[in-house]
């Protein structure tokens, strides 16, 4: 293994995650970190305090996309 390889795997691939990081939540929605935190503030995107932190469901992002797809079809 060569100096620039690693051992770990990214993070937005492992099946066994159950909350994202905000950045995390971000770079699947192809946004960028102020506009995630500012989905969050306003309640559009599902977040969950742990400890002092801020955590992003798994299943967030999709759910938010569904509802976007959902309201422009409807209009």
């Amino acid at each position: 293994m060569d100096e620039h390889e690693t051992l770990a795997t990214p993070t937005d691939d492992d099946p066994t995650l159950v909350l994202l990081k905000v950045e995390e939540a971000a770079r699947r929605l192809r946004i960028g970190r102020t506009t995630c935190y500012a989905l969050i503030r306003s309640g559009e995107l599902e977040s969950v305090p742990v400890g002092r932190l801020r955590r992003v469901p798994v299943d967030a992002p999709a759910a938010y996309v569904a509802r976007l797809r959902a309201t422009q079809r409807a209009s």
